[in-house]
């Protein structure tokens, strides 16, 4: 019964107001109730009212009509305070997933001004914004994401008390566009790419069958397929073989070359791969299924690298789709590892 009057009352929101980067708050969509100090304060005024009936007192009266007066002032003054004012979307930001992705938002005031506007979405709040009549203010909103992907809050609200508090005016904007969350970043293994460079450097790779292996002591996040199981039931001793013959170019992230492990985790160790790539000023590529990304460098093809992990098998959200925490429906095991 609860759940069906939900989804009737969300459906009806989402009627009233549908996705748009930039939302006018009108009589059409600003609703209005008492809070809190608001119910008390009709409460009162109705013990007031009850009072001077019963004792015919005429200064109760007197009071009473006023207060009242007062609290029918601050209703139509708190729903003026968002009426004509218009919200939209700038521009979204990008980050890391479990981090806020920043909404960069602008506020628009008509003929009054607008006073101590709130904005909010989920944990995350914007306080005590105030916008000349006329004028505009842009701010920046955090929203909270989850897991890698596209990231789109379902509503931001704006509310405001303005000027007694005794009533709160809101309103929503549902946005179309949608930020992206990378990968967050885990130190990856050591593995050699197997896309080469060109006709040259396949001539010189090793046949099969005739690989050589350098053996090196075992280092944590070293996939346990490399492993000399044998030798450390000998010795006890862990060494790990890196195999010429599965080494490919050193200018290429390979999605393929982390056997062994889930989709997500190989995209976390290549969001590792590109920060350090992009640290060191390196010359790197990145080759994903069904999308390749040339060899490049520079803080800009790092991102490019980045936003493409964040996209791969991932469909923009809809406009029917809420999506507020990131487009991945389960999360690996915990972050520990995790460079921030």
């Amino acid at each position: 019964m609860r759940q069906g009057v939900l989804t009737r009352w969300r459906d009806w929101i989402n009627r009233r107001i549908p996705r748009t980067d930039s939302q006018v708050f009108s009589q059409k969509n600003i609703f209005i109730l008492p809070s809190g100090a608001g119910v008390v304060f009709g409460i009162l005024l109705l013990i007031m009212l009850i009072t001077g009936i019963n004792y015919q007192n005429s200064l109760i009266y007197l009071m009473t009509f006023v207060l009242g007066t007062v609290f029918i002032g601050a209703m139509h003054q708190t729903h003026r305070n968002l009426s004509g004012l218009t919200l939209s979307v700038t521009r979204t930001g990008e980050g890391t997933a479990g981090d806020d992705i920043p909404f960069y938002l602008r506020l628009t005031a008509g003929k009054d001004q607008a006073v101590a506007i709130q904005l909010m979405v989920d944990d995350s709040l914007l306080e005590q914004i105030h916008i000349p009549a006329g004028s505009t203010k842009d701010v920046i909103l955090p929203v909270p994401s989850a897991h890698r992907g596209y990231v789109r809050p379902e509503r931001i609200r704006i509310e405001t008390r303005f000027p007694f508090g005794l009533l709160k005016a809101w309103s929503w904007l549902r946005p179309s566009s949608a930020a992206l969350a990378y990968p967050r970043p885990l130190v990856a293994p050591e593995a050699g790419s197997q896309v080469e460079d060109g006709v040259e450097a396949a001539a010189i790779t090793p046949v099969v069958g005739q690989d050589h292996a350098d053996l090196r002591p075992f280092r944590e996040g070293d996939l346990s397929q490399r492993v000399m199981w044998k030798r450390y039931a000998r010795s006890g001793q862990m060494v790990v073989a890196d195999w010429q013959g599965e080494q490919g170019s050193p200018h290429w992230l390979d999605f393929n070359a982390f056997p062994g492990a889930d989709a997500e985790l190989r995209l976390r160790y290549l969001a590792w791969l590109v920060a350090d790539r992009v640290k060191q000023g390196a010359r790197f590529g990145l080759n994903l299924p069904g999308e390749i990304i040339e060899p490049d460098s520079g803080s800009a093809h790092g991102e490019r690298c980045l936003r493409a992990l964040a996209a791969w098998g991932e469909m923009p959200p809809r406009d029917q789709d809420a999506l507020s925490y990131g487009t991945r429906k389960s999360l690996d095991a915990g972050y520990a590892g995790a460079v921030k």
